[in-house]
């Protein structure tokens, strides 16, 4: 029986067979003895959450662009379909071809959160392609990983050829140029990764040396002698996004996915700055794309996919320049063929009074905003930069314009918190209640439906809470309680929070060196997978590994890091200066605010990338 024939076999033993079959409409398929290099692109998470993916997206359009490359996807297996495969012997494939994936050239892996880490070395033990880079030979693929997480990519450095940092539009081709240059030549497998170092954004692991103090910090991260590795490897940027490629079409799916829609990128990267924001900090400069060229994207996705809602993204979509005039264009357009024009959560400071009317001319969706702090103090801490009378008159002309659901996004544990600030997100629920009620009657929706989420902070690289640690968990789950039990007194309020020892976890490996490696391979060894599902995480067997390697979570969790200390990730450029974000992190101590650099540079360092900030 081949390949194919046993993966069909295995498809009814499993909960959701679509995330296997493949064969989707708009999939790129093509003659694999017709392209030169094969790419394997895996999410390490289940379908529906990959195929929700944007960045996904437009890499495997760029690359399918191309008559030289077949990219095809691949998925972390669901538990069920992992356990069926290993039983019977069946190797990760991909959906196109179901080709096994250790065939391919080239492995991509896009890194979007930490707790996909056990995932990434799951589908490297499915696939029968070593987990440790040194093991690997000339028929394995090589191993690349992008995506925010590679800006640490420290914790998985033994298990990756090479890390992709910043935009991939363009470097992700240019590792494929190298691929085919080295084929040519002959060299020896290190000769490709020689290659790939000099690709602006490139990050070689194995070319660098870490030392230590005897203390447990970083001592230094230096390149290796002979390997021509710069010091410290700048990000790659994508200079006009109106000249990036952009998918035409899409790839539909069979089955539900998380975000079922098209997924419009509207501008790359925020001018904000708040503080805890790694994608604020790491996605700049702001790359606009115009209104011609994002209509005409429209126009072409919505006839080649049929979807009937479109989602105008960005990190802070009401920042959009000319956002009210384009959801007008669109409404227009589109309004005929019943196609919704949705936004993500929102600032709400942002002036989208007009926008909101016209994104919910087709039907409504709840409103959701983003306040992050209960009390102005904190959030002036933050540099959110919104007010409690913004709040007011946002949610007031949203109650005015026929809303009457609305979801608030906060954090427990930001830096200085006082239980004054939690109980303020108490406070602001009745606030809005009571702008509902202000409302008249003939006037406003009927039934008011408040959701309050409240996720536990986690400290990131690359932002000025870099150096601050984790509140501890014992202490997190007395503000949770301290918060619900204060939601109980206001009606009609869902209120949502997370697990503070997923976010543990979370914060140990986006704050760690690359020490947690055995770590983590020794926790999925033990049979840590899909870890930000809160049915999978073991907490026990992540403290067992820890203890097995003789690791204390607390070094990299919970301490407080030296403002003079080595980062782990120092050795790496992601635009902003350490000089600037330890300003913020002053200034945050103080809770001064810093302007949106849109008024005025405020000096994060960007302006020393070529065409950046024009």
């Amino acid at each position: 029986m081949n390949l194919s024939d046993r993966i069909e076999a295995l498809l009814a033993q499993v909960q959701k067979p679509v995330r296997y079959m493949g064969g989707e409409f708009g999939a790129a398929m093509k003659d694999a003895g017709d392209v030169d290099v094969r790419y394997a692109f895996l999410f390490p998470d289940t379908y529906e959450v990959g195929m929700s993916h944007l960045g996904m997206r437009i890499l495997y359009d760029a690359l399918n662009r191309r008559e030289d490359v077949w990219c095809e996807r691949a998925f972390t297996p669901w538990v069920d379909m992992a356990d069926a495969m290993r039983a019977e012997g069946v190797p990760l494939f991909t959906l196109e071809s179901r080709t096994p994936v250790r065939e391919f050239d080239l492995l991509g892996i896009t890194l979007q959160y930490e707790m996909s880490y056990t995932n990434v070395l799951e589908s490297l033990d499915l696939a029968g392609i070593p987990l440790r880079r040194e093991e690997r030979g000339s028929d394995d693929p090589f191993v690349i990983c992008g995506g925010p997480c590679a800006f640490n990519p420290e914790p998985l450095a033994p298990f990756v050829d090479l890390f992709a940092l910043g935009d991939g539009e363009e470097e992700t081709l240019a590792t494929v140029d190298a691929y085919k240059a080295w084929k040519r030549s002959g060299a020896p497998r290190e000769e490709y990764l020689r290659m790939c170092a000099k690709i602006p954004g490139i990050y070689v692991p194995s070319f660098y040396d870490v030392t230590y103090n005897s203390d447990g910090t970083i001592a230094a991260v230096t390149p290796k002698p002979g390997t021509d590795a710069p010091e410290v490897v700048r990000k790659a940027m994508v200079r006009d996004l109106n000249a990036a490629v952009y998918p035409e079409s899409l790839i539909v799916p069979y089955g539900e996915i998380v975000h079922n829609r098209i997924m419009l990128e509207i501008f790359r990267g925020c001018t904000r700055g708040c503080r805890f924001c790694q994608a604020g900090m790491i996605y700049r400069p702001v790359r606009e794309r115009s209104r011609q060229r994002l209509m005409a994207l429209a126009e072409k996705l919505v006839a080649s996919t049929g979807y009937d809602e479109i989602s105008l993204m960005s990190l802070s979509s009401g920042d959009y320049s000319c956002l009210p005039e384009l959801a007008h264009d669109m409404v227009e357009r589109f309004a005929r063929k019943r196609v919704k024009i949705s936004l993500p959560s929102q600032r709400i400071d942002a002036v989208l009074t007009d926008t909101l009317k016209e994104t919910q001319k087709v039907r409504k969706t709840a409103l959701t905003l983003a306040p992050e702090a209960g009390t102005q103090r904190l959030r002036d801490v933050i540099n959110k930069g919104v007010t409690e009378e913004d709040l007011v008159r946002s949610v007031t002309d949203a109650f005015e314009q026929g809303w009457s659901a609305v979801k608030f996004y906060f954090m427990i544990g930001l830096p200085t918190e006082t239980d004054e600030d939690v109980l303020g997100i108490a406070e602001l629920a009745r606030l809005v209640r009571r702008c509902y009620f202000s409302v008249p009657k003939e006037r406003r929706a009927p039934g008011l439906r408040i959701t309050v989420s409240a996720s536990v902070f986690v400290p990131k690289p690359f932002t000025p809470f870099q150096w601050c640690g984790q509140l501890e968990s014992g202490e997190v789950i007395r503000r949770q309680k301290l918060l619900r039990d204060e939601l109980r007194t206001v009606k009609g309020v869902d209120f949502k929070y997370h697990a503070p020892d997923v976010s543990y976890i979370e914060a140990v490996f986006a704050r760690g060196d690359r020490r947690l490696a055995d770590v983590l391979e020794r926790a999925w060894r033990l049979g840590c997978r899909f870890d930000g599902w809160s049915d999978q995480f073991r907490y026990d067997l992540w403290l067992q590994a820890f203890a097995d390697c003789g690791v204390d979570p607390a070094f990299y969790g919970l301490r407080e890091f030296g403002l003079d200390e080595v980062l782990p990730w120092d050795h790496l450029d992601a635009g902003v200066t350490k000089e600037f974000l330890r300003r913020e992190w002053d200034k945050a101590q103080r809770g001064e605010r810093t302007q949106d650099c849109r008024k005025g540079c405020v000096g994060c360092g960007m302006k020393r990338y070529e065409g950046a900030c024009v």
